[in-house]
């Protein structure tokens, strides 16, 4: 009884963490899914301000910016059931309520695991807490601007070659979009996580160089399991990048570990040089003791 006492109160604080989450996640779908970004024209630059419109919402307006960037011409999207539309956009919304509330999901769960971590632990997740944030939108840039309209041309290139006319389901057209931007976001991660585990002591430099190998064998299955088809060509937009950011993670934990190496040797150099100095204070010290004494004897001998 004792026990389950003491998880009571973890339980309630992770109960408030978890409902600060869902209330700022929640807040940016609401608002994604009520107002509508009306544009306007300040000084020469366009800006935009929230206005109510609930049919065509921010978030109606992100599915448009991406139908009309992502899908080929020849490609129609269509709505086989009522609710398709409103449910893509509820889709969308959430994605961008993550994204945006990820400083205070990261914060909440920092806070909540803190007790349970060491000081060194701690400011390593502070430390890498907004590179990861950047780098999970720079991964889903990435993916939107490159990836995505290549795969989507290169699969229905197969139907015109027949003379099919394309269509594509708003829901699947979502689905598959929303898979690849977080596909790539957490791809992105790679390098940190590499740097964290090196920064944690889990590992170093030479056991990822070591293991590249197998990482390169692990990376392109992983490419061939997330792509959606077999042609060998469009996985390597997953697998190409990945490699790449396996290898730029070594380079950043090999010249940090130099760089550590290098503080290592300088901070042996002081200490060796500090236990010099001391040695010659105390050779000195103990010489001028020699010195007082024989002094004192020589004043004694003369009063006597």
């Amino acid at each position: 009884m004792s026990a389950l006492q003491g998880i009571y109160p973890h339980l309630a604080e992770l109960k408030k963490r978890i409902t600060r989450i869902v209330i700022s996640v929640g807040a940016i779908i609401m608002f994604l899914l009520t107002f509508r970004a009306q544009p306007f024209w300040y000084d020469g630059i366009k800006l935009y301000y929230p206005t109510p419109e609930p049919f065509h919402n921010i978030a109606a307006q992100i599915m448009n910016h991406m139908r009309i960037n992502l899908v080929p011409p020849t490609v129609q999207l269509i709505q086989t059931a009522p609710g398709q539309a409103f449910y893509a956009q509820v889709y969308v919304a959430t994605l961008v309520g993550i994204v945006l509330s990820m400083p205070i999901i990261v914060r909440e769960l920092t806070k909540f695991i803190a007790p349970a971590m060491s000081e060194k632990e701690v400011h390593i997740i502070q430390k890498i807490a907004i590179p990861a944030i950047v780098l999970f939108v720079a991964g889903a840039v990435f993916s939107y601007v490159t990836v995505i309209p290549f795969m989507l041309d290169f699969l229905y290139q197969y139907g015109q070659t027949i003379g099919v006319t394309a269509f594509f389901d708003i829901m699947e057209f979502v689905t598959f979009v929303l898979q690849f931007l977080l596909a790539f976001g957490v791809a992105f991660q790679l390098p940190l996580i590499m740097y964290a585990a090196t920064l944690a002591g889990i590992t170093d430099a030479k056991f990822w160089r070591n293991n590249f190998r197998y990482a390169i064998v692990a990376l392109i299955v992983i490419g061939a399991a997330v792509t959606p088809d077999g042609s060998g060509i469009t996985m390597w937009f997953i697998s190409g990048p990945m490699i790449a950011l396996y290898v730029i993670g070594i380079i950043i934990i090999e010249r940090h570990e130099r760089k550590e190496l290098a503080k290592k040797a300088i901070l042996e150099q002081n200490i060796v040089l500090l236990e010099w100095n001391v040695q010659l204070l105390n050779s000195n010290l103990c010489q001028n003791l020699k010195r007082i004494g024989r002094s004192e004897e020589h004043t004694s001998e003369l009063q006597s």
